[in-house]
């Protein structure tokens, strides 16, 4: 089986686990779990690090990740692929506000909101009843699998070193994932929900990122 079919199959299956789970959490399934998870880590983790956790939320918005995303390709010079990764982008947002407007999930109360102002400036923002699924989520799991997949693509680097920024590229996904249920922005399983359908299409723009294998001729 190719890498591309495979690309295509995984990503296939994480979005039918994203349209399962919606529907899991509009039957509010996870309610206590969300509540739970929320004050564990407000309990656990110290407010010195609000900050920090907000200065990740300001990176992870709409207008940062776009142009992030047009670097990336612009560096790389991959025009097809960094114009159908574009579109996945602003079509993972069709499917955000989709769910942000139909599952009848709330975001939390305004009391567990700790997020600080760290960078003001001006940005795209929808607001909507519901905060399911997280867009924050969602474009930091999209763009960090479309660098995995470059990354290990990449014939100019050697093996411990793509490990290494696969390494940073987790680690900066856990503190931001973890930030978006910190700072009281969204409950745990929005977080999931966006990760998931991030990852999804994500994978989808590996199938165009990778590149061609050539046939060795005999």
């Amino acid at each position: 089986m190719s890498k591309r079919i495979s690309f295509f199959l995984c990503g296939a299956f994480l979005f039918l686990v994203f349209v399962f789970f919606s529907y899991l959490v509009h039957k509010d399934i996870f309610t206590q779990f969300d509540f739970d998870t929320t004050v564990r880590l407000q309990n656990n983790i110290s407010r010195r690090l609000d900050t920090i956790f907000s200065a990740f939320s300001d990176i992870g918005k709409f207008e940062i990740m776009l142009v992030l995303l047009v670097a990336i390709f612009a560096v790389v010079r991959r025009v097809l692929a960094g114009f159908i990764a574009i579109i996945l982008f602003f079509g993972f947002h069709l499917f955000e506000l989709f769910g942000k407007f139909y599952v009848d999930h709330t975001p939390p109360p305004q009391f567990m909101l700790r997020t600080e102002t760290v960078f003001d400036f001006p940005q795209f923002h929808i607001r909507a009843d519901n905060s399911y699924p997280s867009g924050h989520a969602g474009r930091t799991m999209f763009l960090s699998t479309i660098l995995l997949v470059l990354i290990w693509q990449a014939r100019g680097l050697n093996n411990p070193l793509k490990l290494f920024l696969s390494i940073c590229i987790i680690g900066f996904d856990i503190v931001m994932l973890v930030s978006r249920v910190y700072l009281g922005e969204h409950w745990t399983t929005d977080v999931i929900g966006g990760s998931v359908l991030g990852m999804a299409l994500g994978l989808f723009s590996g199938i165009f990122v990778m590149r061609r294998s050539k046939v060795k001729r005999k």
